[in-house]
């Protein structure tokens, strides 16, 4: 290894300033180096600059989980409320990197919202602020229970501007500020902010964030408020003591099932593992669903019935990621409610953390894919332990399958973009399951989705296009569209084959469009003469076998004459009396042969477009006879 390369491993080993990766460059150019030496470097620095990403980013996304693990840790030893959405607001602002963050509360009796706690501000009237519900960002938010966020408060018409609101947020001198609801079932108690002093945009993995420190910040209130209801009542009840105990009781129960649950997700236990944790303590049987029941979706986190079951939603940031069902147990009391309820919040903190391991597997496997499409000369050694590290059989031979989602759109034929991004996204995620699940490779490309599958014994290209139209499109419930190409032989050994593989699985998703066959798979040989005009390879023998092999084998074994007998027929202008003419014989021969054609054939064969392929064919399996003959 060279001293250069050693120094890119020294920068990334101290975690050191993207610009500090110039400085081996720079030093071998100005020492002399030639360009061959200097490309290397700059491939090494690349790289290096890539493994810094990927380092960062897995450093974000262990500093949110622990974030989140750290205020969910909070929630089970809730002493103070004040001090837990404290936590919750300095995280929040810590992990967006922003430089201010609040939280404000609606006031049922006055008909607004207040500042509750707010971290970062230097403004005494912004910390002072009651806003009117439906007036700036976040009484909107508070009103529609919906997240908004806006890049540039003061240039943003969407918001009702009140002199007093403007005039906080511009003593605070905030810019971009986001806001994500604190909601309790169908009640919105309040808004969780996230703010800075510049112009920036927030993303999608941002907003959910906020919205689970949203979502621990509600519980929190309402962990709170079941406090206080619950000292009220010992307080009017005349049994006080024997309240008491059971009080204890139960904050003993519900410690220790908080115990249990962080306990299993610090040894790396799955949704599984706490739905089986669950179920003992609350002696019935609980099942994680990927469906969500309509109330369960309604009732936020709470806890709802269902027959004789319960169902807790298990949800992220406002997405639902399905729910907890607790069986055989109709009857429940209010803190085994709120076990089921907490479980399903690990649940969703356990789900975000696979998903997030699992799209940066699905985009390692895009890029091995793109590398493969368009940059075929790289060294062939790293594609293979690439792909070996992806567990994909390299070995093994390939189809490229094009595929797009194919609706019925607007009557000028465009579709808004945000629902094109959208379902681009949709298609891109159930492409990369499916290439998981078969030791594959998918990749977003032209508007759609490119997978390199293999082909397990007893395939062949048409058929993998066919599974792969259906698996797609019922996982999106929308029509998906597959062409497939030829195989590819060890496309990680091969990959100059793999971009023209491509093209012909692009050409043959057209043609199915063209043809309207939409929602379907196929490869070039599913398409008839005009798989000749699509496919590379050009398989004439191929076409010839598929549409009148069985006339041919029939000839050979019987000594028969129907080969030429179509070719009169149809040279006849498909007419039974000129073709008995041409070929010397009675009309009943004729009509007698050509209903031992429509019998090998099949009785559409004289359909339009069957016998055009048949006339092609016929004049195929003559030029082949002839040349073979020569």
């Amino acid at each position: 290894m060279s001293h250069e390369h050693v120094s890119y491993l020294e920068l990334l080993a101290r975690g050191a300033a993207t610009e500090a990766y110039d400085r081996p460059v720079l030093l071998a150019r100005a020492s002399g180096a030639g360009p061959e030496a200097l490309a290397g470097l700059e491939e090494a620095k690349q790289l290096a600059l890539r493994v810094r990403a990927e380092l960062e980013g897995r450093r974000r996304r262990e500093a949110e989980l622990s974030a989140l693990f750290a205020t969910a840790h909070d929630l089970a030893g809730l002493r103070d409320l004040d001090a837990v959405l404290r936590a919750i607001v300095q995280r929040a602002r810590s992990l967006l990197g922003t430089e201010v963050a609040y939280l404000s509360l609606n006031d049922p009796a006055a008909g607004d919202t207040y500042m509750r706690v707010t971290e970062g501000s230097v403004s005494a009237r912004f910390q002072q602020l009651r806003l009117g519900m439906g007036e700036g960002l976040g009484g909107l938010v508070a009103q529609t229970a919906r997240p908004y966020v806006t890049d540039d408060y003061f240039d943003d018409a969407r918001f009702q501007h009140t002199r007093t609101i403007d005039t906080a947020v511009r003593d605070e001198g905030l810019v971009a500020i986001l806001g994500v609801p604190l909601s309790l079932g169908s009640q919105v108690i309040g808004v969780l902010f996230a703010a800075d002093r510049r112009a920036r945009v927030f993303e999608r993995e941002q907003v959910a964030l906020l919205g689970s420190f949203a979502a621990h910040a509600a519980v929190a209130i309402d962990t709170a408020n079941l406090l206080a209801e619950t000292r009220s009542a010992l307080a009017e009840l005349e049994r006080a003591n024997d309240i008491i105990r059971e009080h204890s009781a139960v904050i003993e129960r519900a410690s220790e099932v908080h115990d249990r649950l962080s306990e299993l997700v610090l040894r790396g236990g799955g949704v599984h593992d706490v739905a089986e944790a669950v179920s003992e303590v609350l002696g019935g049987i609980v099942e994680f669903t990927e469906t969500t029941a309509g109330a369960a979706r309604r009732a936020g986190g709470h806890a709802v019935r269902d027959g004789d079951d319960w169902v807790a939603a298990v949800s992220a940031g406002g997405e639902h990621l399905g729910a907890l069902v607790l069986r055989g147990r109709p009857g429940l009391d209010p803190v085994d409610l709120r076990t089921l309820e907490r479980a399903a919040l690990v649940t969703s903190l356990l789900l975000l953390a696979r998903r997030s391991a699992g799209e940066a597997e699905q985009r390692v496997r895009g890029e091995l894919l793109d590398d493969l499409l368009d940059a075929p000369d790289r060294d062939r050694r790293l594609l293979r332990e690439r792909a070996a590290r992806l567990r994909t059989d390299s070995a093994a031979p390939h189809v490229v399958l094009a595929a797009g989602i194919d609706r019925a759109g607007p009557a000028d034929g465009a579709e808004p973009q945000g629902r094109e991004s959208a379902d681009r996204q949709r298609l891109w995620s159930a492409a990369s399951h499916l290439a998981a699940t078969r030791s594959g490779l998918a990749s977003a490309r032209d508007g759609g989705t490119v997978l390199l599958l293999p082909l397990r014994p007893g395939e062949d290209a048409a058929e993998l296009a066919r599974q792969a139209a259906r698996h797609l499109g019922g996982a999106l419930r929308e029509p998906v569209t597959v062409g497939a190409s030829a195989p590819v032989r060890a496309p990680v050994d091969h990959p100059d084959q793999v971009a023209g593989a491509y093209q012909e699985a692009r050409r043959c998703l057209d043609a199915l469009r063209l043809l309207r066959r939409t929602g379907e798979g196929a490869a070039a040989e599913d398409l008839g003469f005009l798989g000749l005009l699509l496919a590379d390879g050009r398989d004439i023998g191929g076409f010839v076998e598929r549409t009148i092999g069985q006339v041919v084998a029939y000839d050979g074994r019987r000594g028969t004459d129907l080969v030429r007998t179509l070719d009169a027929y149809f040279a006849s202008g498909m007419s039974p009396a000129r073709t008995k003419d041409d070929l010397h014989v009675h009309v009943n021969t004729v009509a007698q042969r050509l209903e031992r054609v429509g019998r090998l054939l099949g009785p559409d064969w004289q359909s339009p477009a069957r016998a055009l392929e048949i006339q092609l064919a016929l004049r195929l399996h003559a030029l082949s006879s002839a040349v073979s003959r020569d």
